[in-house]
């Protein structure tokens, strides 16, 4: 039966793009929890697929120069917000990353959810999802959501000419109507500085 069970997945696996994230309750449909469980953890000890963190599986891509790739930590965010049917906001560090401000990948990336607050360990590298209010998860342009976020990270007077240089030219990207509707959210100190020109 258990033979069985393990077909079935590694059949659902194979059948999905490699780099794919699978979850427990990806094979609901084949089984319960605990069998699941344990057929994956068969799978991941005969190299069918591998283990990237607790409850979270993928079937690698292969690269012919350095073979196994797993996912970014970005991608597995994604995967856990998009199972979870979770608003997220990244913040912090991240949110400064993905505009360009630093080059360092943060190892700790945070993210503002709707769903309960907790932290996901994947190697040396961990997402923190924060539970937050609904005017935090109000944002709808993704390149104001990071620009609004990475000042805050900032600090008040503490934003470079550079940055505040970096951050309006990246926002000329942004859909008008979001950046509009995003600022009337933003604390009153970043509206002014994204608001004057120069």
């Amino acid at each position: 039966m258990s033979k069985s069970i393990e077909i079935q997945v590694l059949e659902k696996v194979k059948r999905s793009p490699r780099g794919t994230l699978f979850f427990v309750d990806s094979f609901a449909k084949i089984a319960n929890a605990k069998s699941v469980n344990k057929a994956l953890e068969r799978l991941v000890k005969s190299g069918e697929i591998e283990r990237v963190a607790q409850g979270i599986y993928v079937h690698p891509v292969i690269d012919d120069y350095i073979g196994k790739v797993l996912p970014g930590i970005e991608e597995i965010a994604v995967a856990i917000a998009k199972r979870d049917r979770a608003t997220v906001v990244p913040t912090g560090s991240y949110a400064m990353y993905k505009l360009g401000l630093t080059t360092q990948v943060p190892l700790n990336i945070v993210f503002y959810s709707d769903t309960s607050a907790r932290k996901i360990n994947i190697g040396k590298q961990s997402i923190t999802f924060k539970k937050a209010s609904s005017k935090n998860l109000a944002f709808v342009g993704e390149i104001s959501t990071l620009a609004i976020q990475a000042l805050r990270t900032i600090g008040k007077d503490l934003a470079t000419a550079e940055e505040i240089k970096q951050i309006k030219k990246i926002l000329k990207n942004e859909n008008p109507k979001h950046l509009q509707h995003d600022l009337q959210l933003a604390p009153v100190w970043i509206r002014k500085l994204i608001a004057t020109n120069g």
